[in-house]
């Protein structure tokens, strides 16, 4: 009965703090950091396979996100100097917010305006341009979300707004956007994506700059300066390693895996639709109802899980549910795209990614200190989207080469299996660096149980 008393006290503060305006403005921030994510992604991948783009073609420029996998480089730069004309009028943080989003809205009128009909380079260019902001973006979203929280509790629960938001940007792009492409073209869709770029920059203008890290960053030297220059650089870096010790190295090739079987399959998810015949409608209508309720309840388990048995047994289990998803849509070759069967796949992968998702940004978001906040998590999310980024690069050319000997639809099965299955070295670090923590708090723990004893 107290239990059940204590969780329902619980929930009933979750949803007081929803009413909190930073939570409010952190749900918008969040969308705006996950608008851009596929319409220079999977959703371009759509766009480009119906005007006849070759699958190899598709998977090489889906290379444009790898400015995700280096926004490490001028994240220095974002942590240490004010953005260009807005910076004074609106702090550091917001007028980077500010002018990333304004690159990222004029980024998706170019793509919509151009479009793959203008040539691939042509289109390409301008989504480069959008990955890029986005990216910015995402920077300086993530250092203020880390920054503004006051406790842990709070920076858990932005976190988990930042999801939702994030989600919500992904249902538009992912399964709105192809209902809005049958009835009024990809261009006028991408156009009208851009005009919702206006809720986060309306957000940016909500929020206000965080100021639990003024003392700190004030303390530092400025950037053009020899100290200053070297504390931006490699300060972050020997800060993380000087915290996190021997275990440095495991967090992030363990991080560095962990979202493989997401991002290698990417690529292929829409096409492979297209392939097998669902219609645009058809994907919108799962992705808007299962697949939504699915990773609402991913998002919420993470969370629920993450605080209720910690960080390294939640990333293990998503660990677990990611390559299943995956593989499981291989089943989607045998049953010739039933709706059924399609929706089943889909919410299972809604809810694994959620989960998983929830895990990895609460994880790396511990992992940050105060001074380095932007470079560090710029570091981690980088270095998780890194290798996925390259290698779904490949994904087109693998199924186009398997389907030469295996049939088209045999080699999307033999692709989404062996995509699912580059998730099992993540797994097993992550396991390892449960025992090894383990093991090493014993050992401090024995230690000071040894010397009280003396």
């Amino acid at each position: 009965m107290a239990q059940a008393k204590a969780k329902k006290r619980g929930m009933m503060d979750v949803l007081r703090a929803l009413r909190r305006p930073k939570v409010a403005v952190m749900l918008a921030l969040g969308f705006g950091s996950g608008l851009p994510f596929l319409l220079t992604g999977n959703t371009f991948g759509y766009w480009l396979r119906e005007e006849g783009t070759s699958l190899k073609a598709i998977g090489f420029l889906s290379w444009v996100g790898l400015a995700y996998s280096v926004k490490y480089l001028w994240a220095p730069l974002v942590d240490r100097l004010d953005a260009p004309l807005v910076g004074r009028w609106l702090g550091r943080r917001r007028g980077w917010m500010l002018l990333s989003q304004l690159a990222v809205g004029l980024g998706l009128v170019g793509m919509a305006l151009t479009g793959p009909h203008a040539g691939l380079t042509t289109v390409g260019v301008f989504a480069v341009v959008v990955a890029f902001a986005s990216a910015t973006q995402d920077i300086v979203v993530d250092a203020w979300r880390i920054e503004a929280a006051e406790t842990g509790e709070e920076l858990g629960l932005l976190s988990s707004a930042y999801q939702l938001g994030y989600r919500a940007a992904l249902l538009a792009t992912d399964a709105l956007i192809l209902a809005a492409a049958t009835r009024i073209g990809w261009s006028h869709s991408y156009l009208g994506a851009a005009l919702c770029m206006g809720i986060a920059i309306l957000a940016t203008l909500k929020a206000t700059e965080p100021v639990r890290a003024d003392a700190v960053m004030k303390g530092k030297a400025p950037l053009w300066t020899g100290r200053g220059f070297f504390d931006a650089v490699v300060g972050p870096f020997l800060d993380f390693f000087r915290t996190h010790r021997e275990f440095g190295v495991l967090m992030l090739a363990a991080v560095a895996l962990y979202r493989l079987p997401d991002f290698v399959m990417g690529p292929m998810a829409n096409p492979f639709y297209h392939d097998i015949g669902l219609t645009k409608d058809a994907v919108a209508a799962v992705r808007g109802s299962v697949g939504l309720v699915a990773a609402i309840v991913g998002i919420a388990a993470g969370g629920l899980s993450a605080v209720r048995f910690g960080f390294t047994p939640t990333l293990i289990m998503g660990a677990i549910l990611q390559p299943i998803a995956v593989a499981a849509f291989a089943l989607l070759t045998i049953s010739q795209g039933d709706v059924v069967v399609f929706s089943l796949v889909m919410a299972g992968d809604n809810f694994a990614m959620s989960f998983a998702g929830v895990a990895l940004v609460a994880y790396m978001s511990s992992l940050t200190s105060l001074g380095y906040t932007a470079t560090q998590y710029a570091l981690l999310s980088s270095t998780y989207a890194m290798l996925g980024k390259f290698l779904k690069g490949f994904s087109g050319a693998v199924v186009e080469s398997l389907s030469a000997s295996h049939g088209l639809m045999t080699a999307y099965a033999l692709f989404f299996v062996g995509a699912g299955l580059v998730g099992v070295p993540a797994l097993i670090l992550f396991i390892v660096l449960s025992l090894r923590q383990g093991a090493s708090a014993r050992r401090v723990e024995s230690n000071g149980t040894s010397e009280k004893g003396g």
